[in-house]
């Protein structure tokens, strides 16, 4: 009679599954909680401790580790020494092995989980009976998912029995499984710091997060991806492209497509530029994103409101642009949305009416995703160059989180900003730190007016935005504010700032020529805030 070995956390599926393996003629082996379930059934199970002989010990920490166990797994069939050992020694042959490991993610996944707790958690049985199963593919199958359980079914079913290329393929999947398993353990213990008083794991915001502080600098870095989906391709058509998520997803790793085209690698980054703006913002937000960049982006008394004023920013350059919103999108915003051309949105959500009036629009790509999840995240960003990879700490606009006047902010002019240009000034610096570098841009308090992006120098960048102003019309800049992401080398690209109607502006401050700079605004009549922080985006 066949053997199956079934020791999961995970009982989706397993009660029709153990069922469809009875009917097939295997005899049942279980453990602890597992079998339980499947007794409760009413299934007939074989316990571990009746094979091994021994009894499950140490709070279950001890049960399958065992020869009479290991070795009905890896016993060669084809090889007449193996299968006389094995009888020699009593050892009943294990033709299939149904193991998912312990929740060690959802556990370090939960801020409340104390160390003790989370080392329990590490599963050493479960990963030993994988990796025995799949090192011998070729007599064993090993099954590590629930979505397989049909499939293996089926092959169980095929005259000459499974295929080897499936054998292999369960093989392949479940050697990822451990590997992954131990990735994520890896990754989470790096983050534990010790004290006198013991462990201590690094939590922040309610959410676990990379150390950072105090520490973002480890030797290794494990890090455990998973498959999404084949994208449609890269940055261009010839290029190949996938799209992956560390474990546990959240935000885009853990976005649900509610409709549209296949998403493509640059859909993904103009949507994740949208979602990074306006999660800048406590009020309704909107972004319309070409090329990573910001056509437009506002703040409104609703969502429609935001996202009209954004696409109205840049009408032009919105067409076929990426939408980003920070409200759930309602019958309103919908009705914005379809009324021109959007290549794809993503939002924390859409209702029913919502739904149905994006439909009328089906190739656009609607996508929801808990945006809240990319502001507790693991704080950590990785890049590859040619052979390589660069990790950095997460850039936030943390000054721009309390209210201006405020913090380590100064007036660095002899005229002050306002009231209303202080708060004109907050929201340019909220937007500027995500546009590509050098970049100038114009606003009022709630939209943007004029982005000049990713320009070589500064006053080029200056310039770039008033051409653009230049489009609406000779007074479009008059009474705006500006921001600039890093210092001013020299006074010219604020000559073109005063010269573009801006009446105050918003810099790191930090030249060399500084008292130059500060000079040329008291020159000019400009107020003008230096934050001590720039915030460069390549």
């Amino acid at each position: 009679m066949p053997r199956a070995l079934i020791s999961v956390s995970d009982k989706t599926g397993l009660i029709d599954f153990a069922h469809g393996l009875v009917r097939r003629g295997f005899e049942l082996v279980s453990t602890g909680g597992t079998a339980r379930t499947l007794q409760t059934a009413g299934l007939a199970v074989v316990g571990i401790s009746d094979v091994t002989g021994f009894p499950e010990m140490m709070d279950g920490r001890v049960k399958t580790l065992h020869p009479l166990v290991h070795g009905g797994i890896l016993a060669r069939r084809s090889r007449s020494d193996d299968v006389a050992a094995a009888a020699t020694h009593g050892i009943t042959l294990i033709d299939v092995v149904v193991v998912n490991l312990y929740p060690f993610v959802k556990a370090a996944s939960n801020p409340e989980t104390t160390f003790e707790a989370l080392i329990e958690e590490i599963d050493i049985g479960g990963p030993s009976l994988v990796r025995a199963a799949a090192k011998n593919f070729q007599d064993v199958l090993v099954v590590v998912s629930a979505d397989d359980y049909a499939a293996v079914l089926e092959q169980l079913d095929r005259p000459t029995g499974p295929s080897r290329d499936f054998r292999f393929e369960l093989a392949r999947k479940a050697l990822a499984h451990t590997a992954a398993y131990d990735t994520a353990i890896a990754a989470e213990l790096a983050n534990v710091t010790a004290d006198q008083d013991g462990f201590r794991r690094a939590i922040h915001g309610g959410e676990r997060v990379l150390s950072d502080p105090p520490d973002l600098s480890p030797q290794t870095v494990n890090l455990a991806l998973r498959k999404i989906r084949d994208l449609r391709y890269g940055e261009n058509p010839h290029q190949k492209a996938t799209w992956y998520a560390e474990d546990p997803p959240s935000a885009l790793g853990a976005a649900q497509v509610l409709q549209g085209k296949e998403l493509s690698y640059t859909n993904l980054l103009d949507l994740d530029a949208a979602a990074r703006i306006v999660l800048e913002f406590d009020e309704p937000a909107a972004a319309v994103i070409k090329h990573t960049n910001p056509c437009g982006a506002a703040t409104g008394s609703t969502p429609a409101d935001a996202y009209v004023r954004a696409r109205d920013a840049d009408a032009l350059a919105a067409f076929g642009g990426i939408v980003g919103l920070n409200r759930a999108i309602d019958a309103a915003t919908a009705q914005a949305i379809v009324s021109t051309f959007i290549e794809a949105v993503i939002t924390p959500a859409v209702d029913e009416e919502a739904r149905r009036i994006l439909a009328s629009k089906a190739n656009m790509r609607v996508v929801v995703a808990n945006l809240g999840q990319m502001t507790h995240d693991r704080g950590r960003e990785l890049r590859s160059i040619l052979g390589a990879v660069l990790m950095q700490s997460r850039d936030r606009v943390a000054e721009a989180s309390q209210p201006w006047p405020s913090g380590e902010l100064r007036v660095v002019t002899k005229r002050q900003p306002t009231a209303e240009e202080w708060r004109a000034l907050r929201f340019a610096w909220r937007i500027c730190a995500h546009v590509k570098s050098n970049t100038i841009i114009f606003t009022s308090a709630d939209r943007t007016l004029a982005i000049g992006a990713g320009q070589m120098s500064r006053v080029d960048a200056a310039k770039v935005a008033r051409m653009k102003a230049d489009t609406i019309g000779p007074d479009a800049l008059k009474g705006s504010v500006a921001a600039s992401d890093a210092f001013f080398p020299f006074r010219d690209g604020l000559d073109v700032v005063a010269d573009a109607g801006a009446t105050a502006i918003v810099q790191p401050g930090g030249s060399v020529r500084d008292q130059d700079v500060i000079a040329a605004a008291d020159e000019r009549g400009l107020a003008m805030v230096f934050t001590g922080r720039r915030h460069f985006r390549h």
